[in-house]
């Protein structure tokens, strides 16, 4: 397994934790979402640390060179399938809480198949230039332009707060907010979505910003992170 695989997964966990604090903090000032936000904050929080370890799958298969023959397709449908497996420990862990969550994987494969493509393709072209970069750093800035890392992250955030939407969906509410599960669930996709693109490209700066001295970027976005 190539080291740099590894730095690439703690980075992605740190952005991922980020994207949540930041949603959150805009939930909770969202009017509508407020008393909604006492029922679907335990599952964001735990939901946050499954798609953490789902995308540490995806980015330490593309970095395993014992994996490099195998053909891009089945390694794909691989980490679909372990994708499912995370699921059921996921919901054992939210059956401790007074929820109960459905996966609806009629709605969410699409956006959960695109999303482990996008990434897998991203971490093998940044994990191929490794080995002629310096550091994950400037692996990263050899394979994207800031600009192109930016929608990239963009667009995962997108595929992300889709598959959100579809689990808070599932949430056990309360009576008096049962008819407004739709509106909920709406309002949660446009406040991820308001939070992405701005959070994208700050992510993009930082990674193209040039590093103090015993610096790496993945430290950096987990000083931001306490931001």
């Amino acid at each position: 397994m190539l080291p740099e695989a590894h730095r690439l997964a703690r980075l992605d966990g740190r952005v991922q934790r980020l994207y949540s604090r930041r949603t959150l903090a805009a939930l909770r000032a969202a009017l509508p979402m407020r008393l909604a936000l006492p029922h679907l904050e335990p599952v964001l929080v735990l939901n946050v640390a499954k798609e953490v370890e789902k995308d540490t799958a995806v980015i330490l298969d593309a970095g395993n060179p014992m994996r490099a023959g195998i053909e891009q397709e089945q390694r794909l449908s691989d980490l679909l399938q372990a994708t499912r497996d995370i699921d059921r420990r996921f919901l054992d862990q939210v059956g401790r809480f007074p929820v109960e969550i459905v996966v609806r994987y009629d709605e969410i494969i699409p956006f959960r198949t695109r999303r482990i493509r996008l990434m897998h393709e991203a971490a093998q072209k940044i994990l191929g230039g490794g080995s002629n970069a310096a550091s994950l750093r400037d692996a990263l800035r050899a394979a994207y332009s800031r600009e192109e890392f930016a929608r990239l992250q963009h667009e995962l955030f997108h595929l992300y707060a889709e598959e959100v939407r579809s689990l808070s969906r599932s949430v056990r509410l309360p009576r008096a907010l049962v008819p407004l599960r739709e509106m909920i669930a709406r309002e949660l996709l446009d406040v991820m979505l308001r939070v992405a693109w701005p959070l994208a490209q700050d992510i993009a700066a930082l990674a193209h910003r040039p590093a103090a001295r015993g610096a790496t970027v993945a430290n950096q976005a987990g000083a931001a992170s306490a931001d």
